[in-house]
């Protein structure tokens, strides 16, 4: 029986559990706070040290923000940073993160198999049905995207950079901060402008709206969505370690 290590790399905190072939957990999931600066080699120990207090697995499901292509890190948002989201830009850090072949290094360090994909698209693993165009939306730090075409992962787009109004972007429009800003009423009701708005981008068969963040959505909110939107728990950043493996890209 294959058993996945799976991590789920956030802005603000990163978890990990191990999951057998059913997507059944195996250890209630250990998490710490993303440590800040966030180096390469911190980032690894990080990882490492989490995996060292859950059962042994065969392989590895990494999911972390950014642009993320064949396992190499294009560019990631927060881990490039002083101490964390929004905070100053370290430019060692911006080299250092660049062209770092994440998958190829975890594979080393923990000494097993390893995928590596954006969040959002382990997140979209767990909860898509293969059926028609899926878009999934993670709510948490920012904003998290992937889209999937009969089950089949579509290229990563960094649609959390896309300006909205004012000079902001996705990210910054209905990042946490906001959230905390505005409170839950007012930031729901941006949530579901979003939705409105991508509405006619994607023509969507099914969006998923998950993440940390989207327990905070209000029930007036959810209620005026569409059928055609899903809230799912924040847990398929976990369990879609398991069907990760198993997508057609």
């Amino acid at each position: 029986m294959t058993m996945t290590l799976a991590v789920d790399c956030g802005g603000t905190g990163i978890k990990a559990s191990v999951l057998d072939p059913a997507g059944t957990l195996h250890a209630k999931p250990v998490r710490v706070p993303t440590p800040y600066p966030l180096s390469i080699d911190r980032f690894l120990d990080t990882v490492a040290g989490l995996a060292t207090e859950l059962p042994k697995a065969d392989r590895a499901t990494v999911g972390l923000p950014g642009m993320i292509r064949h396992g190499v890190v294009i560019v990631t948002p927060h881990y490039v940073t002083e101490s964390g989201p929004r905070s100053r830009v370290l430019p060692d850090l911006v080299e250092q993160w660049h062209g770092f072949d994440a998958q190829a290094a975890l594979a080393a360090r923990l000494g097993m198999p390893a995928l590596v994909l954006n969040d959002a698209e382990v997140h979209g693993a767990g909860v898509v049905t293969g059926v028609g165009l899926e878009l999934v939306l993670t709510l948490g730090t920012g904003l998290g995207c992937a889209l999937f075409d009969g089950g089949r992962l579509a290229p990563h787009l960094e649609l959390s950079q896309a300006p909205v109004r004012w000079g902001q972007s996705y990210d910054t429009y209905i990042g946490d901060k906001e959230r905390k800003r505005l409170g839950p009423a007012f930031w729901s009701r941006r949530v579901r402008r979003v939705v409105d708005a991508l509405r006619p981008v994607f023509v969507w068969d099914r969006l998923y709206v998950g993440g940390g963040n989207a327990r905070v959505l209000s029930p007036e909110v959810i209620a005026v969505l569409g059928d055609d939107v899903v809230i799912v728990p924040n847990t398929a950043g976990i369990v879609g370690g398991v069907r990760a493996w198993e997508l057609q890209r």
